[in-house]
C-alpha cells in the first residue's frame, strides 16, 4: 500500500468513515465537483422575469458573449462518464473475483439507478396530475414539467452504458486501443450521417441517427475511465498532459468555429456528438496533471465530511435538484419576491443566495430518500436471483421512460406511464424466494463512504 493511500485511509478512519485503503478518493472528489457544477449551471439557466405581462423564463447564459466556449470548460458530464467507467470497471472486476457474472453486475445496477428514480416519477406523475386537476395553464405547466425532467436524460445514457460494461471490459482487455478506435469511427460515422442529413430538402429527421452516439460517445468516454482505472494516464509527465489536453482543444477549434459542429457543448450533448469526447479527453488528462494537488485536498476533513454527505446520496440529489430548484423559484413567487432582471447586476449577486437555498433544500429532501440510493442490492439468504431474461428485460425498460423524456421532454402522460415501467423494471430484476416465504434480511452491507454508480 502507498504511502498516499495510508494516509488517506488513516485520516478518514479519524473521521469515523470506512473508507477502504484502495479506494482512489481523487475520483470521488471530482464526482462530487461536478455535482456542484450541474447545480449551480442549471440554476443559472433558470432566469425568472416578472413585469405586467406575466412571467418569463428564459435562460440568462445564452446572452453571455463568453458562454458557449465556456462549455469546453464546464461541460462536466464527458468527465461524469470517464469517473463513471472507472468505477464501472473496478465494480465489474471486483464482482468477478467473487464470482459473479454480467447477470449480477447489470441487475446490481439497474437496482441502484432506478429505486431512487421510482420515487422521483411517483412526486412527478403526483405532482403533474394536481396541477393539471387544479388548471394550471397548460403553456405554463408545460414549460415546468419539461425543467423538472430535463436531468433525465443520463439515466437512459448511463443505463445504457452500464448495460455494455461487461462485454466492454472483455473488448478492452482483449484490445483497449483497436476498442478505443472502433468506437471513435462509429461516432464520426454517426456524426457524418447526421450533419450530412440534417439540411436534406425531403424534411428527414436526422437525430434519430445520432442517437446510436448514445453508445459511441458515452461509450468511448466511459472506455477511457477503464484506461484510467488502468493507470494508463500514469505514464505521463505532466507536461504532457497538459499539452495533450492542450492539443484535444486546439483540435475544436477547426471542428466547431470552422467545422460543422455548434461552439456550444451543451447543444451537443443530446444526441451527444464527438467534439464531447475530446472534451472529455482534456479533462481528465487536466485531472491527472494536477493529481498531486487533489490528493492533498482530499486529505483535508472537512473536504471528506462534504464528500461523504454529497457522495453517499449522489444518484438523489441529482435527479431531485432540477425539480427543487423550480419549486424554490415556485416559492419565491408566491412570496411575491423581487426578481431581479435576469443576467444583470443584481441577478447575479442574487445567485450565491439561491445557490445556498438551493443545496439547503436539496440536503433536506434527500436526507430521508436516500436509503432507496443506500439499500443493499445482494441476494437474502434462500433467494434466487432471477433469470437473465428478467434482468434484461427489466433493463430495457428501466431505459424507456427516461429515454422518452429526453426525446419529447416531460408531461403528465409519460411521468405516469413511465412510473409504471420502472416499478415493473425493479419487480422484474428483483430477488425471488422460491418456497414464497423468504424475508428480505443479510442485505449487502453498503460501503458507507461514496456509492459507486456515478
Amino acid at each position: 500500500m502507498s504511502s498516499t493511500l495510508r494516509s488517506a485511509s488513516h485520516r478518514s478512519n479519524a473521521l469515523g468513515l470506512a473508507v477502504p485503503a484502495s479506494r482512489d478518493l481523487v475520483v470521488d472528489f471530482i464526482r462530487v465537483a461536478c455535482m456542484f457544477a450541474v447545480v449551480a449551471v442549471h440554476l443559472l439557466m433558470m432566469g425568472i422575469s416578472v413585469d405586467e405581462s406575466g412571467i418569463g423564463v428564459g435562460n440568462p447564459l445564452t446572452s453571455l458573449s463568453w458562454f458557449a466556449q465556456g462549455t469546453w470548460f464546464g461541460q462536466v458530464m464527458p468527465l461524469f462518464f470517464v469517473v463513471g467507467g472507472f468505477a464501472s470497471l473496478t465494480s465489474w472486476r471486483s464482482l468477478r473475483r467473487k464470482g459473479g457474472d454480467a447477470g449480477d453486475y447489470l441487475r446490481n445496477r439497474v437496482l441502484r439507478l432506478v429505486r431512487p428514480t421510482v420515487a422521483l416519477y411517483v412526486f412527478l406523475a403526483v405532482a403533474l396530475w394536481i396541477a393539471t386537476a387544479a388548471g394550471v395553464p397548460a403553456d405554463l405547466l408545460a414549460v415546468i414539467a419539461a425543467g423538472a425532467g430535463v436531468q433525465l436524460w443520463f439515466l437512459a445514457a448511463y443505463l445504457i452504458c452500464q448495460a455494455m460494461v461487461p462485454t466492454m471490459a472483455k473488448f478492452h482487455e482483449a484490445a483497449p486501443y483497436r476498442t478505443i478506435a472502433a468506437l471513435a469511427a462509429g461516432a464520426v460515422v454517426v456524426d457524418v450521417l447526421r450533419l450530412g442529413l440534417e439540411r436534406n430538402p425531403w424534411g428527414f429527421d436526422s437525430n434519430p441517427i445520432g442517437l446510436l452516439n448514445m453508445v459511441f460517445v458515452w461509450g468511448l468516454l466511459q472506455q477511457l475511465g477503464f484506461f484510467y482505472a488502468d493507470g494508463f494516464f500514469d505514464r505521463f509527465a505532466k507536461w504532457k498532459l497538459i499539452l495533450a489536453a492542450g492539443g484535444c482543444y486546439a483540435a475544436m477549434v477547426p471542428l466547431t468555429y470552422a467545422g460543422p459542429y455548434p461552439v456550444d457543448m451543451l447543444t451537443s450533448q443530446n444526441p451527444p456528438m464527438f467534439p464531447l469526447i475530446l472534451v472529455g479527453l482534456a479533462h481528465i488528462l487536466l485531472v491527472k496533471a494536477v493529481y498531486p494537488v487533489l490528493q492533498r485536498c482530499v486529505r483535508v476533513g472537512w473536504v471528506q465530511k462534504v464528500m461523504f454527505v454529497v457522495g453517499s446520496r449522489a444518484m438523489t440529489i441529482y435527479l431531485w435538484h432540477l425539480p427543487l430548484i423550480i419549486a424554490m423559484f415556485g416559492i419565491a413567487l408566491v412570496l411575491r419576491l423581487p426578481f431581479p432582471e435576469p443576467a444583470g447586476t443584481e441577478w447575479w449577486l442574487s445567485r450565491p443566495l439561491f445557490y445556498v437555498a438551493a443545496w439547503a433544500m436539496v440536503l433536506l429532501v434527500s436526507t430521508p430518500l436516500v436509503r432507496l440510493e443506500l439499500a443493499g442490492t445482494a441476494l437474502a439468504p434462500g433467494a434466487v436471483r432471477p433469470a437473465m431474461w428478467r434482468i434484461v428485460a427489466g433493463t430495457v425498460l428501466a431505459i424507456i421512460p427516461p429515454f422518452v423524456v429526453m426525446r419529447s421532454a416531460l408531461d403528465v402522460a409519460n411521468a405516469t406511464w413511465g412510473l409504471v415501467l420502472l416499478m415493473i423494471a425493479v419487480a422484474l430484476v428483483s430477488a425471488k424466494f422460491p418456497t414464497g416465504r423468504g424475508r428480505l434480511r443479510g442485505l449487502f452491507h453498503r460501503d458507507p463512504w461514496l456509492p459507486d454508480h456515478l
